[in-house]
Formats: structure tokens, C-alpha cells, sequence
């Protein structure tokens, strides 16, 4: 797995066009899949920063950021993210 840097900022493309930047915060593997967790960078002052989870794909030398729209696979990924979250906090 290559070493994402610090602060990598991603840009992604809404359905209505709009364009969204978010932080990568973290990149974890379930059942031989990566997933991104997304922290998005315009959040507005005092809202709760919520992770997005989005399939990673590796194109080439590019990575590619796919929305889950599988419940079943989002599901899966959501608990593996929330066990390592209880993980970290004993």
C-alpha cells in the first residue's frame, strides 16, 4: 500500500455537480477491499466532523473514490470503523 501524505486533500463531484473536498483521514482494509474515511473540509464552524466512507480503487498510478452504494458492504465497513474506534478508546 502506497503512504498517503498528511492533509491529502480530495476533491469529489456530487450528483448535482457540485464539487466536494474532503481530508483523507484514514485508509483501512475489509474482506481484501480499501476503504477511505473522508473528513469533509467545509464543514461549517461547531458541526460535528462525520467521517464518509468510500470505496477505494486503484487505477493505474491513480486512486479512484467510489461511493458504497451497497447497504450490506456499507454496513460492514461502518462496524469495522466503530470496532476500531472502541478499540482506541480503551
Amino acid at each position: 500500500m502506497e503512504n498517503f501524505e498528511e492533509n491529502q486533500l480530495i476533491e469529489t463531484i456530487d450528483e448535482e455537480g457540485n464539487v466536494i473536498k474532503f481530508e483523507l483521514f484514514d485508509i483501512v482494509e475489509v474482506e481484501n477491499k480499501e476503504y477511505a474515511l473522508l473528513l469533509p473540509t467545509d464543514a461549517q464552524e461547531g458541526e460535528d466532523d462525520e467521517l464518509v466512507l468510500m470505496r477505494l480503487l486503484k487505477d493505474g498510478e491513480d486512486y479512484l473514490f467510489e461511493t458504497i452504494d451497497d447497504d450490506a458492504e456499507f454496513d460492514k465497513v461502518a462496524a469495522y470503523v466503530e470496532s476500531l474506534e472502541e478499540d482506541g478508546e480503551e
